[in-house]
């Protein structure tokens, strides 16, 4: 998307050319020299954690060009060797449906940068906006995270996510894909069933009848919307270039959707809402993921059936109804992987989620604890997102000819105790360090009475 073509406002996407943007465009957006890039690189001696395949103990990685050459048994010399004796290796950590690098401090609005004005804007792509200075960005990548998928907000079809490598100079350096997934916000099929007397301002008050109506209207709203993308699609390919269609940018969007080369990430999480629209994507042929998916659990088999995968974000949230069993959200990743559904773990949009995407593993590993299998649990930070996101040629997991992105940590990735010691992005090792190992080191040597 142009940026120039783009005013600025604060607290929602925007394309403006900010100071970074400006030295970028005065230096010719040259590359800065890779120096923790060797031409050819070894690791030795570690438990290498494939994700595709089986855990290889006292093996090596061969890492040339920035690409994996060799996973296992390696004799081939390199340039450089690093011994990983007693460590153990993992692809790069994958966040899914986040506001990293949009989104700072929520209490602060000029931080905010997620959001975007009108109901109706696929023609956005959320890489636009993101803050490649974010002080949240290290943090991530110090428990194990490369990768994430900032997604924007704001209306019902909000725009396109983007796919972003958590180290760069500019966010041109960052990203990897711009349009990585469309996002639809379901309506919500809640009623509100308070008598009128009971609210506080009764002229807001709607019957559940109303409540329904309007909820119709929504939908007859999104359906109205596709068809008309279907509608401009038909006419592009009747015209067969650009002649006599008037190009219009949002529908131009809608283009890679309509033929299924960019997923649909469908954010709902209530029964009724899941439902309603699995089955529409379903019916319109379209490559849905569902994101949030509260409720997933009781509908594992139709998600099974249409193939679609869940990004899931409710690992640690409350049981919705009182005769939920208390682990009901626990045991959801193990339900649904039991039905053949692949499930990733997200930390979701709301106001924590960027500061807290370090904590994703920690969600998987409660999941473990509850039924999912630990190589399952791995799978959903790394090579399910992966695939999701059509990376999964690059990203993922660690087999020959993919990209050298890798983490090395004392422990187990999903265990609360492992630190995460070293991180490879590309073939390139980047620092752990981060503003809470700053702070850790700075207290630490505090003077002592």
């Amino acid at each position: 998307m142009d940026m120039s073509s783009r005013s600025h406002r604060p607290g929602r996407l925007s394309g403006s050319v900010s100071s970074w943007v400006l030295l970028g465009l005065l230096s010719g957006f040259t590359t800065l020299p890779d120096r923790g890039r060797a031409a050819s690189l070894r690791l030795d001696g570690g438990t290498i954690h494939t994700a595709a395949g089986p855990v290889l103990t006292h093996a090596s990685l061969l890492v040339r060009d920035g690409r994996l050459a060799a996973v296992g048994e390696v004799t081939e010399p390199a340039d450089r060797a690093v011994d990983l004796a007693g460590m153990h290796v993992f692809p790069g950590l994958i966040a899914p449906t986040t506001l990293l690098g949009l989104q700072e401090i929520d209490a602060v609005r000029a931080t905010r940068d997620s959001t975007e004005v009108g109901a109706w804007t696929p023609e956005v792509a959320a890489w636009v906006s993101v803050n490649p200075d974010s002080e949240l960005i290290p943090v991530a990548r110090a428990n194990g995270f490369t990768h994430a998928q900032p997604i924007p907000l704001g209306g019902v079809v909000s725009g396109h996510s983007s796919v972003i490598a958590l180290h760069g100079w500019t966010v041109e350096s960052l990203v990897v894909d711009r349009t990585a997934g469309l996002h639809v916000f379901w309506p919500s099929f809640a009623l509100d069933t308070t008598p009128k007397e009971r609210v506080e301002n009764p002229g807001d008050w709607k019957s559940p009848e109303d409540q329904e109506r309007e909820r119709s209207k929504k939908l007859r709203a999104i359906d109205t919307f596709f068809d008309g993308a279907a509608a401009y699609e038909k006419a592009r390919s009747a015209s067969g270039d650009t002649n006599g269609v008037r190009i219009v940018p949002a529908w131009e969007a809608m283009l890679p959707v309509l033929r299924g080369d960019v997923p649909v990430f469908l954010h709902a999480n209530e029964y009724r809402q899941i439902r309603s629209a699995v089955e529409w994507a379903s019916g319109r042929k379209l490559r849905g993921v569902l994101a949030g998916g509260r409720d997933a659990a009781r509908l594992a088999d139709l998600l099974a059936t249409n193939r679609v995968p869940v990004v899931y974000e409710h690992v640690f949230t409350l049981p919705p109804r009182d005769v939920d069993p208390y682990d009901v959200q626990f045991a959801t990743p193990a339900v649904l992987h039991r039905a053949g559904v692949k499930v990733t773990f997200s930390e979701g949009t709301d106001r924590f989620g960027a500061s807290t995407v370090r904590n994703i593993p920690y969600a998987a590993a409660q999941a473990v604890a509850f039924g999912l299998p630990p190589a399952e649990a791995l799978r959903g930070l790394t090579l399910y997102p992966a695939q999701i996101l059509g990376l999964a040629d690059r990203l993922g997991s660690l087999e020959p000819g993919k990209d050298a992105t890798f983490v090395v940590a004392d422990g187990d990735i999903l265990d609360l105790r492992t630190q995460v010691k070293r991180v490879w992005i590309a073939g390139e090792e980047v620092s752990v360090e981060s503003r809470h190992t700053r702070l850790y080191d700075r207290y630490r040597a505090r003077p002592r009475p």
